[in-house]
């Protein structure tokens, strides 16, 4: 067994370049061992676990959904609201909530305290996101690339 305590983790922050997103994470399962590059599934586990935390005001990441993947989130402390595709849903300590595959959603912290939320994510290989206000995608393979595309035809470039 291996074993970690979370008070233990070095928080990793990020903020996107004009600060309209920044957040925190504590990367539990890499702490246990998790590498997420890898195609072994015993070496990328089944599923990914982080503390993510979002100070007031802040929104970590854009509004996104992924193709495979899904989130389940549960509101360790704090008050925020989270954006998904039937509206705006407001969130403080103890709520719990799920998003399938293809749901966009985004979480908030409007509250004057830090939001901390766990974050349960499986781990699919071939994840994609999209991201629906920008019309960007991710494409895992196994390297990370952001893209915009126009629509083709199945066969374009490859008669």
């Amino acid at each position: 067994m291996k074993k970690v305590n979370t008070k233990d983790i070095v928080e990793i922050t990020w903020f996107s370049p004009k600060g309209k997103f920044a957040g925190a994470g504590k990367e539990i399962s890499e702490e246990l061992g998790r590498k997420p590059q890898s195609m072994d599934l015993n070496e990328r586990h089944p599923f990914d676990v982080e503390i993510c935390r979002i100070p007031p005001g802040q929104t970590p990441y854009p509004y996104h959904s992924h193709s495979a993947q899904w989130e389940f989130y549960h509101v360790i402390s704090g008050k925020g609201v989270v954006r998904h595709q039937d509206g705006i849903t407001p969130i403080e300590e103890g709520d719990a909530f799920l998003f399938k595959p293809g749901e966009p959603h985004v979480i908030t912290n409007n509250g004057a305290q830090d939001l901390l939320v766990y974050v349960v994510a499986d781990n699919p290989i071939g994840e994609s996101c999209h991201y629906p206000d920008s019309d960007k995608w991710v494409v895992r393979s196994p390297e990370r690339r952001l893209m915009r595309s126009e629509p083709l035809d199945y066969y374009d470039g490859e008669e």
